[in-house]
């Protein structure tokens, strides 16, 4: 279960989601039970009918930017840059912005290069850590107002848009109906399920409904390189967990009833701020927990989440949680069932 191998299975292509359902709430829905294995097949307009009084289903509430932006080298060349860090951007004194970013060029990026966007905004790029720049954005206006001006929607690669960045629907589909805290390079794609209407028949329920914050960053996007995935390390992103919502979970918690992480953002943000006790603590920092097979999960008690990249971080997580055999079961009646993968894809509800 550590063997990076260990987490492949097939997929057809055409099953990898290039465009959202038409309605959010329309996607299909497997349900896996963590003891028996079983699967059933539904739809995500029904996941209400799985929740309990009292349960607390925890959100994540991060907005993605628009963080991709396309220019120009001196040279001509293009030059595409993808800012991971935006919520901990640092401005100087003289109203620069400084920012962790992945560059995408056709011959590199030397440290000096300086790259003009247009509309004022340039930059000049640093050396590299790990595949990392620093980038020193400089402009005439405010940086936020050009970013979300010239910028584009940071789609995953494996959705193909041909020669544009972006349709112009993934504005509005590659964004939870909750997000309200700007900072994500990548949606937490199991929320782009949920409708108002699911969400108001949940709150019907009993259920308490409760927004954490991880901006989604590099770690979406940083493959697994090594064979043995103990060995792999995980970037960190920022996090933030208010009073009202540690207080909400731990009193669930203690009163015996269940928490329900919408995402693997979610997950891992809660279990790397739980005690030994599985109580949750307030606050804000920065999350590089790993989850794999054989971690002991204190808070969680059931997770929504998306179908995951065969060797990636996200499904070792899933695995850990429900079993590697099971899920990877499940992944093969989904693949068989002619689910929808990835981002764009179909759920699953885990309990």
């Amino acid at each position: 279960m550590y063997q990076l191998n260990d987490y492949d299975y097939e997929l057809p292509e055409e099953l990898i989601a290039q465009k959202p359902v038409s309605q959010r709430d329309q996607s299909r829905l497997l349900r896996l039970d963590r003891r028996s294995g079983t699967v059933v097949h539904d739809h995500f307009f029904n996941v209400h009918h799985f929740l309990q009084d009292g349960d607390v289903l925890v959100i994540n509430d991060t907005a993605v930017v628009p963080a991709r932006l396309v220019g120009r080298k001196a040279t001509g060349g293009k030059v595409e840059v993808l800012i991971l860090d935006y919520a901990r951007a640092r401005r100087s004194a003289d109203g620069t912005t400084h920012c962790q970013c992945l560059i995408k060029s056709s011959r590199p990026c030397r440290p000096g290069t300086a790259i003009d966007f247009g509309k004022g905004l340039t930059a000049s790029i640093g050396a590299s850590v790990g595949g990392v720049f620093p980038v020193a954005f400089s402009c005439n206006g405010t940086f936020e107002s050009l970013l979300y001006d010239l910028g584009h929607v940071p789609l995953p690669p494996y959705i193909d848009r041909g020669d544009a960045y972006q349709d112009e629907g993934d504005k509005v589909a590659y964004q939870t109906i909750y997000a309200s805290q700007k900072g994500a390079a990548a949606a937490p794609t199991a929320g782009l399920h949920f409708s108002d209407g699911v969400m108001d028949r949940i709150k019907k329920k009993g259920v308490h409904v409760v927004p954490i914050t991880l901006h989604v960053g590099y770690g979406t996007f940083r493959p697994v390189k090594v064979r043995d995935i103990r060995d792999h390390q995980m970037h960190s992103e920022d996090f933030v967990i208010s009073p009202d919502a540690a207080q909400t979970i731990n009193q669930a918690k203690t009163a015996g009833r269940r928490i329900l992480a919408v995402g693997t953002t979610s997950v891992r943000t809660l279990e790397y701020v739980a005690d030994d006790q599985g109580r949750v603590g307030e606050g804000s920092g920065q999350c590089d927990l790993f989850i794999y097979p054989g971690y002991q999960f204190k808070v969680v008690d059931g997770m929504i989440t998306n179908f995951h990249l065969p060797q990636s971080t996200l499904l070792m997580l899933v695995s850990a949680f429900a079993g590697i055999d099971p899920v990877l079961a499940a992944y093969k009646a989904a693949v068989n069932a002619r689910y929808r993968f990835f981002s764009y894809g179909d759920a699953m509800l885990i309990l």
